[in-house]
């Protein structure tokens, strides 16, 4: 069986699209994903499935729209994938100074050329960013409260969702712990 991550994107944010981990958590089991696990409120989910990225993606959306009555976007990736996003990362050797922050945008997709061409002519200050396939790497040198770029994050669309440093490297350890 493959282990599976899956970001949520747009739930439990500022009060809007709420979800109970729990039973989120009991929903997929319903589905019959195996060994479901939950990381913070955010939407971040390990599971085990036999089933295509595809094909499981838009029935945890599906699922989610019909027991929670909410539509949003799921973004999947192996455990394997995860690791070479973790490998990847051109910030992750960087010593961060206070306020600075890595963050990972995750895409359904290979990253669209107005993303892009947004991305690229935003103002950024001293932050820094870098595409590489389905991912987008941000480095933040100052609050991303008060980040330019980062302003832009909610015009990448819906077919996105970010996560921060912190968040990836645990996801990817609980994912590691899952193969043992």
């Amino acid at each position: 069986m493959t282990i599976y991550i899956a970001l949520l994107r747009g739930i439990n944010v500022s009060g809007h699209n709420k979800i109970k981990m729990a039973e989120l958590k009991r929903t997929l089991e319903t589905m019959g994903l195996h060994r479901v696990q939950t990381y913070i409120q955010s939407g971040n989910v390990l599971f085990e499935s036999e089933e295509s990225p595809e094909t499981l993606r838009l029935r945890i959306e599906e699922e989610i729209r019909a027991v929670f009555g909410i539509s949003i976007t799921v973004v999947l990736r192996t455990a394997e994938e995860l690791e070479r996003i973790i490998a990847d990362c051109p910030y992750a050797d960087i010593s961060l100074a206070e306020g600075e922050s890595i963050h990972v945008s995750a895409l359904t997709e290979a990253t669209p050329q107005k993303v892009i061409d947004l991305l690229s002519a935003s103002e950024r200050d001293n932050d820094e960013y870098h595409i590489h396939g389905r991912e987008i790497y941000f480095l933040f040198r100052q609050s991303i409260l008060d980040s330019k770029l980062a302003k832009h994050l909610n015009k990448l669309g819906d077919t996105v969702t970010t996560r921060n440093w912190n968040t990836m490297n645990k996801l990817a350890a609980m994912a590691k712990a899952m193969q043992a």
